[in-house]
């Protein structure tokens, strides 16, 4: 019997943490198995600053994934992001001995590990080594050079750069949540996978992930990323501004922005008044819903201007670095009311609301394919490619095998192992059926040793 690919993502956000359970249909979609949510205690701005409250809410999101979908969890994929990632450009090569022998995998390699011994600030670490363009002996703007002779292998980089720190102690919550870290992504590149297609990522895009504490962006460009940067503002200074503006607490703050917030305050008249019930039999208040939107229509402007600025610092103006098809945003702050008109005015870029579902399983749950979960859905893609046995499903049939005593202990172990020896064998037969990219291979490989890292790490702090 062929053993099911079952990946997990879980999402990490200031606001929720949610952990998805999916699987590739015959269709070759994505079918969400089981999705789990709870509220995010102990993160801000995307970083970890309670470790308790941290592990308690992964915990909770995690049993609520195994109960609606009837799987155990194992391992996650999880996604970083926080306001102490940056990136970085950077280029360097390698001399080889023999010019006539074929470029292989070693030699990516070799130039992938020198990138690795650029000195940072202390205490920072690569995450994400991403190969832009390679060049042999001068001939420039190669995608793909396995296969090709050369003496000197030259390439252009897209380094992300992050808080050791920070990501060990995601690494340490998820461990002490139970579950084991099979892999990391920088959540826009998590999200771009989910709403972006092939043909955006040549023509240039920038996708914009307004979160509750942070606001991603990537930027791509014939076919390959070209800038990544985090905003560290969101959805919950908005909620603020509401707060201190019309002096009410955070929960009708909240409410508000959702039902009746706008980021265009032309749209609403002046006699267009909310009534909140007031605090301890207080007097209702009154809020005018102009002066609503005139709050998060001067926030929204701050944040996007800020994401304008990225895409400049990109080099957007060079007719060459043309963004073609615009902008895309997803995340949570896209639900805005108006958000899309607002950005369209303030960067003259095409814009458009970035939904996961081009790769969801038609019969999908309509919640799973708003930009909220576009960040979760790429994390479970992501695990996928990676080929990964993440959950196991949940069988009721097992206590009554245990019951029967008399059973030979060989033989119970011999079921226990068939399906360890039938995963070997899959990932033996599959993995060469299906090449893979350069990018692809250094972005799995460079996982894999980083993920060990953390580990070990972990083990070490024991």
């Amino acid at each position: 019997m062929e053993k099911e690919n079952i990946a997990v993502g879980l999402d990490i956000g200031t606001t929720k943490i949610v952990a998805m359970i999916g699987k590739k249909n015959e269709y070759g979609k994505l079918e969400i198995l089981g999705v789990g949510k709870s509220k995010s205690l102990g993160v801000k701005r995307g970083v970890v600053d309670n470790i308790t409250q941290t592990i308690q809410s992964i915990q909770l999101a995690v049993k609520d994934a195994e109960a609606n979908s009837g799987y155990k969890i194992k391992d996650v994929v999880v996604g970083i992001a926080g306001q102490h990632i940056r990136s970085i450009q950077h280029s360097d090569y390698i001399s080889r001995s023999n010019a006539e022998e074929v470029i292989g995998d070693k030699d990516i390699d070799l130039l992938i590990n020198q990138v690795h011994k650029l000195a940072m600030l202390p205490g920072e670490e690569i995450i994400h080594v991403l190969p832009q363009e390679f060049k042999i002996d001068g001939q420039s703007e190669i995608k793909e050079p396995i296969g090709m002779c050369g003496g000197r292998l030259e390439s252009s980089f897209h380094v992300v750069v992050g808080q050791a720190s920070s990501i060990r102690n995601i690494g340490r919550c998820i461990q002490s949540s139970g579950i084991e870290l099979s892999g990391l992504t920088l959540e826009p590149l998590a999200s771009a996978d989910a709403v972006l297609s092939g043909e955006e990522k040549e023509a240039g895009v920038a996708l914009i992930d307004i979160g509750g504490g942070t606001t991603d962006l990537a930027i791509f460009k014939d076919g390959i990323i070209r800038h990544t940067a985090v905003i560290p503002f969101g959805g919950n200074v908005i909620t603020d501004d509401i707060k201190e503006g019309c002096s009410i607490i955070e929960k009708q703050a909240e409410l508000l922005k959702v039902k009746f917030g706008s980021a265009w305050p032309g749209e609403n008249k002046d006699n267009e008044i909310v009534s909140i019930p007031g605090l301890r039999g207080r007097e209702p208040k009154e809020i005018s819903l102009k002066n609503l939107s005139k709050i998060i229509h001067a926030r929204v402007v701050e944040i996007i201007e800020q994401v304008f600025v990225e895409i400049k610092a990109y080099g957007h103006e060079d007719p060459r670095r043309k963004l073609i098809a615009g902008i895309v945003l997803t995340g949570g702050g896209a639900q805005l009311k108006h958000i899309k008109q607002l950005v369209e005015y303030i960067t003259g870029m095409d814009t458009r609301i970035g939904y996961p579902n081009e790769h969801l399983a038609g019969d999908s749950d309509e919640e799973i394919s708003s930009p909220l979960y576009a960040t979760a859905v790429g994390l479970v893609m992501n695990s996928i490619d990676n080929n990964t046995q993440s959950a196991v499903k949940v069988t009721f049939s097992a206590p009554e095998k245990v019951n029967v005593y008399r059973a030979p202990v060989e033989t119970v172990q011999e079921v226990d192992e068939v399906p360890e020896v039938e995963v070997q064998n899959e990932v033996e037969i599959e993995l060469p059926k299906q090449p893979e990219s350069t990018e692809a291979k250094i972005r799995k490989s460079f996982f894999d040793k980083y993920v060990d890292k953390i580990k070990e790490f972990l083990d070490n702090a024991e």
